[in-house]
């Protein structure tokens, strides 16, 4: 018994709670509840693992919960303003310095010289234009037959062009032309969209904002300069269009940017990726004009 009594003795002096450890009424009592269910503190602090954590206020239970602070989400270039605009900006990003100050390519294929620098002729424009209508056929084609529900967003939009195409290329047979075969950047751009529209939305998209919108930009600049070389400043069909321009462009840009409120990021950042690749093809059929 003298034994045990002894542990004993032991055990309370060993695990007594040093004074100094003691809590002090006089101490700063942030760390220390005030009443029941009062606050304990707020803040942010870091967990074991390095990661800021947002303390939480605690309950009438007087537990503290703490959550993980989320990482500041990444802000694409545009995205503000809509996913619209995350296309125009990679878009422009593509173009040389003398085609749009935001430009960052180097010149390098003739098409990307200043248009005034270029000698077109009549064969060369007839190609680029019975190629563009073959891409405008397939593009219209693909949105009336609309593999996914989204395409059907873009029918009838009043950008179409394949009809004001018919109608200047034969006008040009009315003037004793040759009306071309479709030649090979036509028909390997025209292929591609029909193959990525089955399998691929958002790269297709990618496709048709920039297809469209080039046009009525840049490739109502590049009418006029060649009309003006070699046509004695004739307005093709191709560049007009029926209605408010600016407002045709605005209600597709909407229809984008709700059909891409439904993508992932993963997705957007996929539609984005597809942007050169638009490039490349539609220079190929542009280069046409100077063959």
């Amino acid at each position: 018994m003298a034994s045990l009594t002894s542990i004993s003795q032991l055990n309370k002096t060993r695990f007594q709670t040093p004074p100094q450890a003691q809590f002090h009424p006089n101490l700063a009592s942030d760390f220390l509840p005030k009443k029941r269910g009062s606050i304990l503190f707020q803040g942010h602090f870091r967990n074991l693992a390095g990661v800021p954590m947002k303390v939480k206020t605690a309950g009438k239970n007087g537990v503290v919960s703490a959550t993980t602070a989320e990482k500041p989400k990444k802000r694409y270039p545009g995205e503000a303003k809509g996913f619209v605009e995350e296309m125009r900006f990679v878009a422009m990003r593509l173009h040389t310095r003398e085609q749009a100050k935001e430009g960052e390519k180097e010149v390098k294929e003739p098409e990307e010289r200043p248009v005034a620098k270029w000698e077109p002729s009549i064969d060369g424009y007839l190609r680029f234009l019975v190629d563009s209508k073959l891409v405008y056929d397939t593009l219209e084609g693909i949105i009336e037959k609309a593999a996914f529900p989204s395409y059907a967003e873009f029918g009838n939009t009043g950008l179409e062009r394949s009809g004001s195409l018919a109608k200047d290329l034969e006008w040009f047979k009315e003037q004793g032309h040759v009306i071309p075969e479709p030649s090979e950047p036509g028909n390997c751009y025209a292929e591609y969209l029909k193959e990525l529209s089955d399998k691929d939305p958002q790269a297709f998209i990618c496709h048709f904002y920039n297809i469209y919108f080039a046009h009525s930009a840049g490739g109502r600049m590049i009418g006029r300069k060649v009309a003006e070389k070699i046509l004695n400043g004739k307005e093709l069909e191709f560049y007009k269009w029926d209605g408010d321009l600016s407002q045709l462009l605005q209600n597709v840009r909407d229809k984008l940017n709700k059909v891409a409120e439904n993508w992932t990021r993963e997705e957007k950042n996929h539609c984005l990726e597809e942007t050169e690749k638009s490039f490349k093809y539609s220079g190929d059929i542009l280069r046409l004009i100077l063959s």
